[in-house]
């Protein structure tokens, strides 16, 4: 079993304010940092947060607007000055690493660890590792914008000790092997995992909207989320504002929330307009009631679904 949080470094649109810093969301999972965006100053944030400088980590920007991808250069700055010594992952448009590489060169400063540049091309599996990937999905935004989705495979299911001991088998590496899913052969037999295990028991699904207006491909896209966090930049007042600048009001988010079966849906990226996001949470809850409005550092643990049942 793996532990995870996600925690917000920076919940405000567009500028920060004296509470709020521009978007960023780092998710923990186990020994990993996995990053969505990289909005200006977030990197004082990271450190409040104590996430540490020289973890393995992988970034995801969202798109090429300066409150999701300026803060890059600071972090960067920040976590080789720190002593950062492992390679570190970051992954978006095509335009990314020209925009790093051309603004490193005129600041002049070098970093002490390798920077890994991945380009997305298209919609799909954006990494997959042993066991968990990152998907996007294209958004509805002023220019190129990626969603994403972190989603864990299934995990294999509760080992019955019982029936392992009904066909004779050792403990030890044979039960290892049966618990990771693993079929064996024993005294000339096979014994698949499926005799001794319970039903695979499924992973965790959390989505990343950022800036978009709501589709039906990412209806579908955050289907069962776990957890989702949609940008909520207005109110239902400020409709046109929304559809003029390819943003979502909270009942929006409320609503594709709704049709897309996620568990909890958690609200970012606020216009400054708001002084108190309490009108933007009411709005969303009168449509999806498991909702909640984030603020800058808030923490939010992802327990297993068989561990809120």
């Amino acid at each position: 079993m793996v532990d995870m949080k996600l925690i917000f470094l920076g919940t405000s649109a567009s500028t920060p304010t004296a509470d709020r810093g521009l978007s960023s969301i780092a998710i923990q999972r186990g020994s990993e940092l996995l990053l969505f965006d990289a909005g200006e100053g977030m990197q004082r944030n990271f450190i409040r947060s104590r996430l540490g400088m020289n973890k393995r980590m992988k970034i995801f920007v969202t798109h090429m607007h300066g409150d999701h991808c300026i803060g890059l250069l600071g972090l960067l700055q920040t976590l080789s000055l720190h002593g950062r010594s492992i390679p570190l992952d970051i992954y978006g448009h095509e335009k990314l690493d020209e925009f790093l590489k051309e603004n490193m060169r005129i600041v002049n400063f070098g970093l002490s660890f390798e920077v890994k540049m991945h380009t997305i091309k298209s919609e799909g599996v954006v990494i997959r590792e042993k066991d968990y990937e990152v998907t996007c999905c294209e958004a509805d935004h002023l220019i190129p914008s990626f969603s994403y989705c972190l989603v864990e495979f299934d995990r294999p299911g509760i080992f019955d000790l019982d029936a392992a001991r009904r066909f004779h088998i050792p403990e030890g590496r044979l039960y290892g092997m049966l618990q990771h899913g693993k079929d064996i052969v024993f005294e000339g037999g096979l014994i698949k995992s499926c005799q001794v295990l319970g039903p695979p028991r499924s992973g965790r699904k959390i989505g990343i909207s950022g800036d978009t207006r709501p589709t039906r491909k990412l209806r579908n896209f955050f289907k069962e989320c776990d957890l989702l966090v949609y940008e909520s930049t207005y109110g239902r007042e400020s409709y046109n504002k929304a559809l003029e600048n390819f943003h979502s009001t909270a009942s929006e988010a409320a609503s594709l929330a709704r049709d897309s079966g996620v568990k909890k849906l958690i609200l970012t990226h606020f216009s400054t307009r708001y002084k108190e996001t309490s009108v933007l949470l009411d709005e969303a809850r009168s449509v999806f009631k498991n909702a909640e409005a984030a603020e800058d550092l808030d923490i939010v643990d992802i327990p297993y679904k068989e561990s809120i049942q």
